[in-house]
């Protein structure tokens, strides 16, 4: 089964989960259009916060990770506003898709993500084929 695709493009629903705090705060972030509950991101920011902002890149990262960082709450149906700022950046519109990572989900544009997903496919067939060695030993 793939990601979701959902028609809203202000809301998002999401299940209840006990690693969520009351209310359901959520770390929304630009990269991806990631989502992640509040206790699993406060970790990589402080990690992020504790590289050298002396390096351009890193400050740049930084920039992207945790300037554009929003926290946000979900409602009592379980929705969570995605601000225009991150729509923007996403470029979310009508139809998007919620692909679920484990502890964070991605909010992606249905175009983008059929473009991308495109790309993936044809990288598994061209010379990059085969799987990382990091996955050949991982049992599905």
């Amino acid at each position: 089964m793939g990601p979701a695709v959902r028609s809203s493009v202000c809301f998002a629903a999401l299940p209840k989960s006990p690693s969520m705090p009351r209310g359901g705060w959520l770390s929304q972030v630009a990269i991806g259009n990631a989502c992640y509950p509040l206790p699993d991101w406060e970790p990589i920011q402080q990690k992020l916060m504790g590289l050298s902002s002396l390096n351009p890149r890193i400050r740049d990262l930084q920039r992207q990770l945790i300037g554009y960082a929003e926290d946000i709450e979900m409602d009592a149906a379980g929705r969570v506003l995605v601000s225009s700022a991150l729509r923007e950046f996403a470029a979310l519109e009508k139809n998007v898709v919620l692909a679920g990572q484990g502890n964070k989900f991605e909010l992606w544009s249905e175009e983008r993500w059929s473009t991308r997903r495109d790309e993936w496919l044809a990288d598994d067939e061209g010379e990059q084929a085969g799987l990382p060695q990091e996955l050949e030993s991982l049992s599905l």
